[in-house]
């Protein structure tokens, strides 16, 4: 066994042995309406609040409805707790309805010194009991779940000691024997081990994106440096991920403090980009960050040092508060509703026994993990970084963070050779405008210049070369390159850009020479291929649609052997094709005629980017999750246009083809009623039924407005204006209807810090799986591969990225409705309706047994 692999080997027993177990949940388990009739829930927030909580507490509610369950709101946390009184209110089904959307947390959070005493502890235990409250949800952070815990633990001497003193009856003290704790982490932090996500780190992403696009503008006309101060005290994942996303110059975070001399490589990066031509710097400190001696890095000291060696007209922003702020985003509407529901299903079968859990949602997976050992796993990071093993740190944090890491060092500390930063021009369609970004006056005077050529001498890898400007081929060399190309296929999706930027920067930093090619393969056939220059894609993670463009066509809709032909004259090594079904399916047919086409026998790839979903090999698509957001701020705003408009329903239209998962996704993220979708066939008997219910819930539950949604294929016959005079119809004299088609609003907006990262992480990958494949198969100076690992998708399948070739996943795809043939999300559909008040015979939630060191996307 060869060194690398006995390393590798060691590290995967270790994490093995330091993993956490956990508890496989409900999926596939039959759990019918009232289940668990007679149990009562206590549901409370602690801590900092965070945007999510809402969802969560409003999930908890509703499942418990479902299941029979008499739910308690437990006002201001622990102190509400210990306080008691009007503090502890009976939750009803329409409390919690139009919540979803709110930030904060609608019940109320504090810090309770109270609780922190056993005298204080003892009164609310009797509070709970007195309420037959067994059975509590806590929201919160490690302080609030490891609280819980130990009153789960003193539970049994609170009650005996109760009953000793005349407080709690003997039949008080035998219903009331055992308590039982799950937990859900609600922080924008991201700092605890054993989930992939907290409830609240995607909304304050958003705040912070928000912040730096907004500032951006402003440091660009004036020149201007900006030091922005976030949240992270202890863990730098929000500084992280938001540096990844906003293409910041330099990021500070706790885990991993800079070197000795960062002062001075600080600098001069700065002034080299500078010299480059880039106008504004972004400069991330997380509130926790520290240098390798402990002593703290704060934003005014890094403005000082930018203003005092640079000369830099530099500004401070601390965001602060913000970062909590606002209107949750898709992704932690969907994340608290399916925790707060698993976490009442994890209550159902938990026993005297059971220890206490924490429910995480990893990937598209609902799993349980034991709440201490999360905490100690949590509490080995602080350790670590006190004793400054800051490796130690970072591996802990999981495997995530260790790619966030890795990828951003990767984007932003290094620098293409210097050749490959001369001449650069931005991507032109149709004839060339020879206009390059860098270089000096005399380079970018003669290139202007109408001349058929002009040579410009510069060194590469210490070696004098002479790069050629041409109205032909606008850049080449007098040494052979290994060529990379990119091209978006398909309809515009946000994150395209972010994965092309990506792509290019570490394809440069490689030693490939990237090539851009414009409009698809029609730009292809035309020529408009031009190589890609580092500083050319500066700001485009930030940018919404193609910047290279893009159009919904097959290569067999083209020319099979126009293509090939062009391959081959462009001497194109590598391709990678970024986005949606027509991506995936033009890769298949480019596969299928490599005996036929000499030209296609190179490595070949698809980034899945499309808002609809449904490419087969991965469970979400670049795209997607701006989609869903664009979706969910539109229906807020479609229900809020009805405020003092009495019982009123939505009619609502989106977009993704015969793929559902837009109007069951964001029918989730908005609080739908229903969501009509092809997979799931709509009939008349399910039309007049939501009608009944709609009517039933506006008369008797005091619900005012309804939310329908309908993906644009769902059914040929019962379309939007259908349903639409069909509900107005029937629910005359009780509410009236009225129709929304989206439309393209769905493919706007620039991109969520989630698309930014996820397609900026999906290219790094894949230049790395393009060097080894060019490598291993280079003979007689040509790349020549056959074998279907060298024709694949990259997508997220569960826990990881994953390289599936696309020969496999056509087995799987229905190609006439451009559908994979297995779709995940489909198990959360009785969900929606559950949080609906619909009546549902099963309930599935998609749960398995994971590790703590394994729950981190990659």
């Amino acid at each position: 066994m060869s060194a690398p692999e006995a390393g590798s080997r060691r590290h995967a027993e270790l994490s093995r042995r330091e993993s956490v177990m956990a508890t496989p949940g409900k999926e596939g388990q039959v759990i019918a309406n009232g289940a668990w009739a007679g149990n009562v829930i206590g549901v409370f927030t602690s801590g900092g609040d965070s945007q999510g909580m809402n969802g969560a507490v409003r999930a908890v509610v509703r499942m418990g409805f479902y299941l029979g369950c008499k739910v308690y709101f437990i006002k201001e946390g622990y102190e509400g707790m210990v306080a008691g009184g009007d503090n502890i209110e009976e939750a009803t089904w329409s409390s919690v309805s139009g919540i979803l959307q709110l930030g904060g947390t609608v019940i109320g959070s504090a810090r309770s010194k109270k609780f922190r005493e056993r005298p204080g502890r003892l009164s609310a235990a009797e509070n709970l009991i007195k309420r037959g409250i067994t059975n509590l949800v806590v929201i919160g952070g490690d302080g609030s779940l490891t609280g819980a815990n130990l009153f789960r633990m003193e539970w049994a001497d609170l009650v005996k000691e109760l009953g000793e003193t005349g407080k709690l009856t003997t039949e008080e003290q035998s219903r009331c024997g055992h308590l039982n704790i799950v937990g859900m982490v609600g922080s924008i932090d991201n700092d605890f081990c054993g989930t992939d996500m907290t409830i609240g780190v995607d909304s304050a992403l958003h705040r912070i994106i928000e912040a730096v696009d907004a500032i951006s503008t402003t440091a660009s006309s004036h020149q201007r440096a900006f030091v922005m101060e976030v949240m992270g005290r202890h863990c730098g994942y929000l500084a992280l991920v938001a540096a990844l996303a906003c293409e910041a110059d330099w990021v500070f975070i706790p885990e991993w403090p800079p070197e000795g001399d960062w002062e001075e490589t600080l600098c001069n990066k700065l002034a080299s980009e500078r010299k480059l031509g880039q106008r504004l710097n972004i400069i991330l400190v997380a509130e926790g960050a520290v240098d390798r001696q402990g002593n703290a890095i704060t934003a005014d000291a890094v403005k000082n040092l930018l203003t005092e060696k640079l000369k830099y007209d530099t500004r401070v922003t601390v965001l602060g508060h913000v970062q909590r702020g606002g209107s949750p985003s898709a992704f932690d509407r969907i994340l608290g509703s399916r925790m707060g529901a698993e976490a009442v299903l994890a209550l159902m079968d938990a026993k005297a026994e059971t220890p206490a859990c924490v429910v995480s949602l990893e990937g598209n997976q609902t799993v349980r993990v034991p709440l201490m050992e999360c905490v100690n796993r949590t509490q080995d990071v602080q350790k670590a970084m006190d004793a400054k093993n800051f490796e130690e740190a970072v591996r802990l944090r999981g495997r995530s963070f260790q790619n966030n890491l890795t990828t951003y060092r990767m984007l932003s500390k290094l620098r293409p050779p210097t050749s490959l930063c001369v001449g650069e021009h931005p991507p032109q369609i149709g004839p060339v405008d020879f206009r390059p970004e860098v270089g000096t006056q005399t380079e970018r005077s003669a290139i202007a210049d109408s001349k058929p050529t002009v040579n410009i001498n510069i060194k590469m890898k210490g070696v004098e070369t002479s790069v050629i400007y041409d109205k032909d081929h606008s850049f080449k060399t007098d040494q052979d390159h290994r060529n990379l190309a990119v091209v978006n296929i398909g309809a515009p999706a946000c994150g395209m850009n972010a994965a092309v930027r990506s792509f290019v920067r570490l394809g440069l930093t490689q030693g490939y020479r990237v090539l851009g090619i414009q409009d698809s393969f029609d730009g292809l056939i035309a020529g408009r291929v031009r190589p890609m220059g580092w500083t050319q894609v500066h700001g485009w993670a930030g940018k919404g649609g193609s910047l290279l463009g893009t159009k919904k066509q097959l290569a067999s809709d083209v020319s099979m052997g126009g293509i090939a032909e062009k391959l081959r004259e462009f001497k194109i090594d590598g391709l990678l094709i970024v986005g949606g079904f027509e991506a995936f399916h033009s890769l298949f047919q480019l596969y299928q005629a490599r005996e036929q086409y000499p030209a296609f026998c190179i490595p070949m790839c698809v980034i899945p980017c499309t808002i609809s979903n449904n490419v087969p090999g991965t469970d979400f698509s670049l795209g997607a999750d701006t989609a869903l957001n664009e979706i969910s701020d539109i229906c807020d705003r479609i229900k809020q246009s009805a405020t003092g408009t009495k019982r009123r329903v939505f009619v609502v239209e989106t977009m993704g083809g015969f793929c559902g998962y837009l109007a069951t996704m964001s029918g989730l993220a908005a609080g739908a009623d229903a969501a009509y979708i092809y997979e799931d066939k709509i009939t008349i008997s399910k039309l007049r039924d939501d009608v009944f219910h709609l009517k039933d819930k506006i008369l008797n539950a005091g619900v005012q407005r309804g939310l329908i949604l309908r993906n644009e294929c769902a059914n040929a016959n019962y379309t939007t204006e259908f349903i639409n005079q069909l509900f107005a119809e029937e629910g005359k004299g009780v509410f009236s209807v009225r129709m929304n088609v989206l439309g393209h609003m769905q493919q706007g907006g620039v991109p969520s810090p989630f698309d930014r990262n996820y397609g900026t992480k999906m290219a790094a990958k894949c230049v790395a799986w393009f060097k080894e494949r060019i490598e291993t198969n280079l003979k007689d100076g040509r790349v020549m591969v056959k074998s279907p690992e060298c024709f694949v998708l990259l997508g997220m399948q569960k826990r990881r990225l994953e390289f599936s070739p696309v020969c496999d996943l056509a087995i799987d795809t229905d190609f006439d409705n451009r559908l994979p043939l297995v779709q995940w999300w489909l198990k959360l559909r009785p969900l929606l309706r559950i949080m609906a008040k619909h009546t549902t015979e099963t309930y599935t939630m998609d749960v398995e047994e994971a590790h703590v060191s394994e729950m981190d996307k990659e």
